[in-house]
C-alpha cells in the first residue's frame, strides 16, 4: 500500500510538473507571438480621420441630376443616421457577439474550425466585424496565417481605441456589396433606388 501510494504521489507530481511546464511554455509562445507579429503593424489611429472617396454628382444649370462619377460608389452615412434594423441585420449575419467580444470571438473561431473539419465545403474564418475592418482598411484578402494573426492583434488595438458604434460605422460604410457599391447607403440606392430609411426588412436582409 505504501509503495502504491508513493507511486501515485510521484505520478501525480510528475503530471502536475509537466502541466506547469507546458503552461509556462504555452504562455511564452503566446507572448512571443504577440510581440513578433505585433511589430510594425499599420497605424490604426488613421481610422479616426476616415474620409472615404464618395460619388461625385454632376447637375445641370436647372438643378437636374445628370450623372455620377466614381471608382467606388459610396455615400457616407454616420452611425447615428443608419437605421437600427440595418445595423442589426449585419450584426446578426456577420458577428452576433459584436457588442460583447474584445475584437475576436473565441466561440466563433471554434465554430469555424469545427465546421471546416466537418463541413467539407467553403472554408470559414470566424472573423468578427472588427477583424473585417482591420482587413478591409489595412490588409489584403490573402489567406495566410501571418496575416490572420496580425489582423487579430490589430483588432484588439482598434477595440481599445474606438467605440463599438465607431467600428460599426466604419464597417457599414466601407464594406463592398457588389456592383461597385461600397457601403450600405450606396448599395440601397443601386439595388433598390432607395435611401436606407426606406428599405423594407426583406430588402435590408438582402443587403
Amino acid at each position: 500500500p505504501r509503495s502504491a501510494a508513493g507511486f501515485f504521489y510521484r505520478t501525480t507530481l510528475n503530471v502536475l510538473s509537466a502541466g506547469f511546464l507546458f503552461g509556462v511554455l504555452g504562455m511564452f509562445v503566446v507572448f512571443f507571438g504577440l510581440w513578433f507579429y505585433g511589430r510594425n503593424l499599420p497605424d490604426y489611429q488613421k481610422l479616426a480621420a476616415y474620409e472615404p472617396p464618395i460619388v461625385s454628382r454632376v447637375y445641370a444649370a436647372d438643378g437636374r441630376h445628370i450623372g455620377e462619377f466614381a471608382s467606388e460608389k459610396r455615400i457616407f452615412v454616420p452611425f447615428a443616421s443608419i437605421p437600427k434594423r440595418v445595423s442589426n441585420a449585419f450584426i446578426a449575419a456577420e458577428d452576433q457577439r459584436f457588442f460583447s467580444h474584445p475584437g475576436i470571438d473565441v466561440f466563433g473561431i471554434a465554430r469555424a474550425v469545427r465546421n471546416n473539419f466537418t463541413g467539407g465545403g467553403k472554408l470559414q474564418g470566424g472573423s468578427t466585424i472588427t477583424q473585417q475592418v482591420a482587413k478591409n482598411f489595412f490588409f489584403s484578402s490573402e489567406q495566410r496565417f501571418e496575416r490572420k494573426v496580425k489582423e487579430m492583434i490589430l483588432s484588439f488595438r482598434i477595440e481599445r481605441a474606438y467605440t463599438k458604434e465607431k467600428i460599426l460605422e466604419l464597417y457599414l460604410n466601407q464594406i463592398f456589396l457588389g456592383r461597385q457599391a461600397y457601403g450600405v447607403a450606396a448599395a440601397a440606392q443601386i439595388y433598390f433606388d432607395k435611401s436606407l430609411d426606406q428599405l423594407t426588412v426583406a430588402e435590408t436582409a438582402f443587403l
